[in-house]
């Protein structure tokens, strides 16, 4: 059977006779490998010289700012102006090994660890005896409570005046060491400073008062373990399950009473004899006489009642400034 062809309309094409025409496209050039180095190491280059002229101009910047600031300090200290400066303080600079708190206000000793174990015994020892014993007083809880929350605060007010004040230095040739402290007594590690003339008083105070306070706790506490005893007809092991708590605060309380209580008789003996501890270790008055003694009510008077000296170091004052 003949093929029938259809007529085309104009403007149309056929697409069954139109020969297949492969289409090629341009193939990319491809960049050599070297070249590519070059260029990364041109674009390094080039970033190395912009770091390095930034850096200049910031070191340029910098001098500059300085240089004017010096010229600024100069000029005021010349005439007199220079109040709002920062200045050089001698505890800055000081060679001992104490450590200023306060912008010198306060010096303490190389150690602090003994003053942080002596003050958180403390502050340790009154929260147990508020939170767990006052509330098992009957009577007047809340006088007995706040009244040791008053012995605490006079103890830590004593712990902190004894450690934080000059206890005495005498410079000498710009250094200072346990023995050029004037009057000097002992160096406590409790409170990790020098016992000496200007925190003696502060010193005894702190020991009375101490001993003071853990007599208070541990009467407190004996009476609060009797009564948990007839309770709940227990001994003293069934107390450990009880309130442990209470039978440790008793427990450094009681060492706390023995060694204070101790410390207590011996500085007594030494004001009524008026000789320090160092003087009294190194026995330096026992075959000759002392020549500070003048009778224990003199010695009591001239250790407690005589006005403070004031220190020989003045920690904030002005260091000269290198011009």
């Amino acid at each position: 059977m003949p093929s029938i062809k259809q007529e085309l309309e104009p403007g149309e094409v056929d697409l069954e006779s139109m020969e297949p025409i492969a289409l090629s496209l341009q193939p990319e050039r491809e960049v050599p490998e070297t070249l590519a180095v070059c260029d990364r190491e041109k674009e390094v280059e080039v970033g190395k010289e912009v770091d390095n002229k930034i850096g200049s101009i910031v070191l340029t910047l910098r001098d500059k700012w300085f240089g004017i600031k010096r010229v600024v300090e100069d000029t005021l200290l010349h005439y007199g102006c220079a109040g709002k400066l920062e200045k050089t303080r001698a505890y800055q600079v000081w060679p001992g090994k104490n450590v200023f708190f306060f912008h010198g206000r306060l010096i303490c000793g190389p150690d602090p660890r003994g003053l942080m174990l002596t003050s958180l015994s403390i502050i340790l020892s009154s929260w147990i005896f508020a939170v767990y014993i006052g509330e098992d007083v009957p009577k007047h809880s809340t006088l007995i409570v706040t009244f040791s929350v008053i012995l605490t605060i006079l103890v830590l007010s004593n712990l902190i005046l004894v450690s934080g004040i000059d206890p005495g230095i005498i410079p000498r040739n710009g250094q200072a060491s346990l023995e050029e402290v004037e009057k000097f007594d002992h160096h406590c590690p409790w409170i990790g400073q020098c016992v000496g003339l200007r925190n003696y008083r502060f010193y005894l105070s702190f020991v009375m008062l101490a001993l003071v306070f853990f007599v208070y706790i541990f009467s407190f506490s004996c009476w609060r373990v009797r009564q948990r005893m007839f309770k709940y007809g227990t001994g003293i092991l069934g107390m450990f399950r009880i309130c442990p708590e209470t039978l440790a605060l008793i427990s450094v309380s009681f060492a706390g009473i023995g060694f204070l209580g101790g410390l207590s008789i011996y500085h007594v003996y030494l004001i009524a004899t008026n000789q320090t501890a160092y003087e009294n270790f190194r026995q330096r008055y026992v075959d000759s006489k002392n020549p500070h003694n003048k009778g224990i009510l003199s010695n009591f008077k001239e250790v407690l009642f005589v006005a403070l000296t004031p220190s020989k170091v003045d920690f904030r004052a002005e260091v000269t400034p290198r011009l």
